[in-house]
């Protein structure tokens, strides 16, 4: 791997193939169901992913947001000082105005607005037994009123295989079928609009070994103002039942929470500290 003092933005942007891309996968995007979105392989140098997967950190090294309840079961870190030196430079350039010229041309999003604080984004991290169940967004940044428009996804998996789960579900708008599922390879960039009706999730839990975790960098894609039948109103995340029995606590959740409920909030932390994420 390169010193980061050789690396230039050709390093970390693919410019040409920005070029050539941007125009011609608008329509892809544009015409893809159940709502716009695009996947690209092997998009990015391989030698800089192979290096944000090296610097990842495993589920106990650093202070994770830990999440574990019946709509999802993960971890995710949003911090600047989790990330890599690497990662972190990946990450800055992905907010540049030349990566946000590249995601209009692809999207048709004008005027695009990144989150320096990677808000809900960052790093993401699945173990096994984890899952994320079928979603849309919150539509408002917290902090700046913004309107959330794009997320973009970027797996980090290497040898990933199907059978292992993982992939993500895009569902129609009543919710009545999956239609489309993409698996979350290695290099490989998902981006795709959101609005109250864009569900996804990667509902079933994953199977991989003990060991292999899915990982992948998040981040999403604001602007000031939006079209308006693309929101019902301001909302926080929503879940959506793919069925009756979706979307309901396991035996262990419902203990924990009972304890949580139970106990002093000084033990209770602890529990919560010490158990598997």
């Amino acid at each position: 791997m390169r010193s980061v003092s050789d690396l230039t933005i050709n390093s970390f942007l693919p410019l040409a193939r920005m070029q050539e891309v941007g125009a011609s996968a608008n329509a892809a995007y544009l015409s893809a169901t159940p709502f716009p979105h695009v996947v690209l392989d092997d998009f990015f140098d391989p030698e800089i992913v192979d290096g944000i997967l090296a610097e990842f950190p495993d589920p106990n090294a650093i202070r994770w947001q830990r999440f574990d309840n019946a709509k999802e079961i993960k971890l995710a870190s949003a911090s600047d000082a989790s990330f890599g030196p690497l990662t972190r430079l990946f990450l800055y350039h992905l907010n540049s105005i030349t990566f946000l010229e590249f995601l209009s041309q692809v999207t048709g999003v004008e005027n695009l607005i990144p989150d320096p604080r990677f808000d809900g984004g960052g790093l993401h991290q699945i173990v096994r037994g984890g899952k994320l169940g079928i979603h849309a967004d919150f539509n408002k940044h917290a902090a700046f009123g913004l309107d959330r428009r794009l997320n973009l996804l970027l797996y980090l998996n290497k040898n990933w295989r199907e059978e292992y789960g993982g992939h993500l579900q895009l569902w129609d708008r009543s919710m009545t079928r999956c239609e489309a599922k993409i698996s979350p390879f290695f290099n490989r960039m998902m981006i795709f609009g959101t609005t109250d009706f864009t569900f996804h999730g990667h509902p079933d839990a994953l199977q991989c070994p003990e060991g292999i975790t899915r990982k992948s960098l998040a981040l999403y894609y604001f602007t000031n103002g939006r079209p308006a039948a693309e929101v019902s109103g301001d909302h926080s995340t929503i879940f959506r039942a793919r069925g009756p029995g979706d979307l309901q606590p396991s035996m262990a959740q419902r203990v924990r929470q009972i304890a949580s409920d139970l106990l002093p909030p000084i033990i209770a932390r602890r529990f919560r500290r010490n158990r598997n994420p």
